[in-house]
């Protein structure tokens, strides 16, 4: 898995690593049940604080795309590429929304009255 963070990125570094793997994962790079490297490795390639990794990794378990599990480190969650691709369009219409005045309760109530 060949990762690479933008410098010219304003957004948050663990961000940026979280928004890596997720594009890595949507792109087919990564598939459900692969693991990916070491927090410590990961944080050596990009040139990161370990931590910073870990809280990108961390989100992204939030998220439902990773499985942390003891002894066997951290997977690609089953359905995580259907799941990766849906997530990014709902930031793409929050963002959207946000861009025409609506707030996240809005967007809700909209998706809500959808029959």
């Amino acid at each position: 898995m060949l990762l690479r963070l933008n410098t010219t990125d304003g957004r948050p570094l663990h961000e940026q690593v979280a928004g890596a793997i997720r594009r890595a994962i949507a792109e087919g790079e990564c598939a459900p049940g692969d693991r990916i490297p070491p927090a410590r490795d990961l944080s050596q390639a990009l040139g990161v604080n370990a931590n910073t990794v870990l809280r990108g990794l961390r989100a992204l378990r939030d998220e439902g795309l990773l499985e942390f599990r003891r002894g066997r480190g951290v997977t690609v969650a089953g359905g995580a590429d259907r799941r990766s691709t849906l997530l990014d369009r709902v930031r793409e219409l929050v963002e959207e929304g946000a861009r025409l005045g609506y707030s996240k309760a809005d967007l809700i109530e909209m998706i809500k009255e959808v029959p």
